[in-house]
Order: C-alpha cells, then structure tokens, then sequence
C-alpha cells in the first residue's frame, strides 16, 4: 500500500517521487539559468513541429536599413533645394548686377538763322511760342502709370520713376544748378560708381562724349544770362520697361523753355531758350533702395547757340537781338579715334516765338 499521502493507484508517472527522480542527479547553476533563452512557440509554430514561421531580423540590421533610408532622403532633399534655388535664388546669375558703365553723351549746339527774336514780356513770348501749352516746372515732368515687370513688382517700378523725375527736376529746374553754382543736387541722386566720372566732368571737362558738364545737367554760363522768370515750361515723358532681371530701364525725353535776360541787365529784353534732353536711366535694385541712378546715354540739343562757342562746361545761349557768329564746330580728325564727332545743327524758324 502507499503511504498516507499518495493517491491510490500509487504514484503517477511523471509526478513527485515518480519518473523525474532520475534527474535528481543534474544540478543547474545561477548562470546556466541566466543564460537560458527561453522562447514561447506560436500555434502555427507549434502545429508545423516547431518550425519557425516567421524570420526574425536582428536589431542591428534593422537599424542600419533605417540609417540607409533617411541618408537617401537627405540626399533627395538637398538635391531638390539646390535646383530650386539654382532656378528661383533673386542673386542667381541670370540677375547678378551687371558692372555700371560710363555716361555716353552727345551735346548738339543748335544756330539760329537770323536776328534772336526778344520781348519785354516772358510770358507773353510764351504765349507766343511752341511752349505755350507747356505745363510749369515739375508739372512738366509727370509720372506714368506704373505697372509691374516679370521680376519687379509695381512700387518698384514707381521707385524708378520717381527717382528719375526727381534727377530731372534737379538737374533742369533747379536755379542754383542752371546758373552752375552748384551741381550737388544733382550729384546726389547719382550712382557711386559714376562719381567719378560726374567729378571730371565738372573739374576738367572735355568734348570726348563722355565728360561735357552739360551732358549731365543743363548749365548756363553765368557771364552771359540770368533767369528771367523762374517759371520754367516744361514738357514730356517718361517710360519704364525692365531692362534685365536684374535692372529697370528709364527711358525720359523732355523739352525746357527757358526765359533768358543778359547777365547783369534788368531791363533788357527777354528771349526764350530751349533745351531738349533724352535720357536714358538704368536702376538695380540697389538703386532703388539708396534712390540713386545709373545714366547710360543723354542727348541733348540746345539753342539758339553759336556753333562755335564751347558748349561742354557751359551753354551760351544766344540772347534777344544776337545773332550766330560765323565759325564752324571743333574740326574732327577722322584719323584718330579719339577725337569726338564735333555736331551742329540749325534752329527751326518756327520754333522761335513770334514777335
């Protein structure tokens, strides 16, 4: 019989005291349990005889496939940047500034065919005249509609407007500039690297087409003539387009009246003297913001004027009862590319007002 606690049928197979007495012998230490790799089958796992069902990756596998793909990623990404800022960058190539050049200017003196025609009266002879219908001053010097351009927005457009109305203003309207007191009104819209250039022109002027005073303002010699009326009549217009994506273009081309007196005289007569002025302006961006211009080209034709007299550092204007003087331009040398074309034309009759 069995002992008080074992069940009747004796001890089961299997049970305490059965057959897992033949390993009593095997003894596991600390470590051999610690470094058991104990594993739960699935029930696919268990039903295919343990064969495993799904593989397993290791972890340092998955983490580099990981690595791989974000370093791909960041290779994309830089790649896409670069070909849009490549394309859509505002200081790319295709907009880098361009270097400024010189002004080129042509002063054309323009002879009167007879006696300067004169009056007592300024604004008679206005009314008189083909500046009759002429607004006043700046009036004279209105400002267009300004309308965008493929790389510059609309108030940019009127910046550059602005600013070459207001060069204009300075360098024609201004007493203490036509008189040649001073240029610095209008120097100070002018751009740096042109400076230079602007200096010369006033220091040491030279009939080179690229250093006549009166290329860049309209300057009457004081020995000469005064103002007679400061209400100087004024006409034209002004057209903005871009030149490049990186600058505007200002194309201005403007007619001044001017009533002249002999310098020194109070009650001598008066006559008119007329300045036409086509200029042409080019603004960056950096123009814009110092509200400063570049000149490219400036035509200008004056008269009545002798076409002898020296209209490089002044104008001499023909006054009220004075005719041109026999004379012949500066002569030209066509075998030396220095020397500039010396240009003169003739006063159109009806362009003098009728007294």
């Amino acid at each position: 019989m069995g002992g008080p606690g074992d069940p009747p049928e004796g001890t089961p197979e299997g049970g305490p005291g059965g057959a897992e007495d033949e390993y009593r012998s095997v003894v596991f230490d600390e470590s051999f349990v610690r470094a058991a790799r104990l594993q739960e089958y699935s029930a696919e796992e268990r039903l295919a005889d343990h064969a495993p069902a799904v593989r397993r990756r290791s972890l340092l596998h998955r983490g580099l496939a990981r690595q791989a793909m974000i370093l791909v990623l960041l290779i994309a990404v830089a790649f896409c940047t670069a070909v849009y800022m490549g394309v859509r960058h505002p200081y790319d190539s295709a907009q880098a500034p361009h270097p400024v050049g010189p002004l080129r200017m042509t002063v054309i003196p323009l002879a009167p065919q007879g006696e300067v025609p004169g009056g007592t009266d300024a604004e008679a002879l206005y009314a008189h005249s083909p500046a009759a219908q002429f607004d006043v001053g700046a009036e004279g010097v209105p400002l267009p509609a300004a309308r965008g351009t493929a790389h510059f927005s609309d108030s940019q457009v009127m910046a550059a407007l602005t600013t070459v109305k207001d060069y204009i203003v300075r360098s024609s309207l201004y007493p203490e500039v036509l008189t040649g007191r001073t240029a610095a009104p209008a120097r100070a819209l002018v751009d740096s690297d042109q400076l230079a250039q602007f200096d010369q022109s006033f220091h040491h002027p030279a009939a080179d087409g690229r250093h006549a005073a009166t290329g860049w303002v309209v300057r009457l010699d004081p020995s000469r003539a005064r103002l007679a009326d400061d209400r100087v009549r004024v006409q034209g217009d002004l057209r903005a387009t871009e030149a490049d994506p990186a600058a505007l273009q200002v194309s201005a081309d403007h007619t001044f009246v001017y009533a002249l007196r002999p310098a020194g005289a109070v009650r001598e007569r008066v006559s008119l003297f007329t300045v036409r002025r086509a200029l042409t302006f080019r603004l960056t961006r950096d123009d814009l913001r110092t509200h400063q211009v570049q000149l490219v080209t400036a035509s200008v034709e004056a008269g009545p004027l002798a076409c002898a007299d020296d209209s490089v550092s002044y104008l001499r204007p023909l006054l009220a009862g004075q005719t041109a003087r026999p004379g012949s331009p500066a002569a030209t040398d066509p075998y030396t590319a220095e020397t500039p074309t010396s240009l003169c034309g003739t006063l159109a009759t009806g362009s003098q007002p009728r007294t």
